[in-house]
């Protein structure tokens, strides 16, 4: 079933290659927080992440939540909506970009021991579910971010800061 891109930064429907640049690619599957989707435009931002995905149930600017939370970082980061996350996942793929899902799974690995391919796009998922399962099973590599307390969870910003900044700092140690 293709669903199709239905919103974007710049107002297109293509395929969503990446633009030229160098840095990460990071997909949210179905988060569904306006404030926890605006936080992370500000980290990728931050990060200097070169295209945002925004896949399912994500609020996607205009949302005013979104936007407060932001504080105008939606206007910086290239973004695009999909109503499929795997669709994204696919596209990319094909486009010769590893997917890196964020998850605790028997199968992941510490995000701070991987290796990671020049063209990464990182996806984290829902809030509660975490990244859907046809999602992990269409990733290159699954990495988790270890868990010293009893919750094994952290909020997906947070998440996606620690993971991107540890990117960034390979990536500035490599130069």
């Amino acid at each position: 079933m293709t669903t199709g891109w239905n919103v974007s930064r710049f107002d297109r429907e293509e395929d969503p290659a990446p633009p030229p640049g160098g840095g990460p690619i990071v997909v949210l599957d179905n988060i569904r927080s306006a404030f926890n989707v605006g936080s992370i435009f500000r980290t990728c931002d931050a990060a200097g992440v070169q295209h945002l995905y925004l896949g399912g149930i994500c609020p996607y600017p205009p949302n005013p939540k979104l936007v407060k939370t932001s504080l105008s970082a939606e206007k910086f980061v290239p973004w695009t909506h999909s109503l499929s996350t795997l669709e994204i996942v696919e596209q990319l793929r094909g486009n010769g970009i590893s997917i890196v899902s964020v998850e605790l799974t028997s199968q992941s690995i510490a995000y701070d021991e991987a290796e990671y391919e020049e063209q990464t796009a990182f996806v984290f998922g829902h809030e509660v579910a975490g990244v859907a399962v046809p999602i992990l099973r269409k990733s290159d590599l699954v990495v988790q971010i270890p868990m010293m307390g009893r919750k094994n969870s952290l909020n997906v910003g947070t998440s996606v800061g620690i993971v991107l900044f540890e990117h960034l700092r390979r990536r500035r140690n490599r130069s």
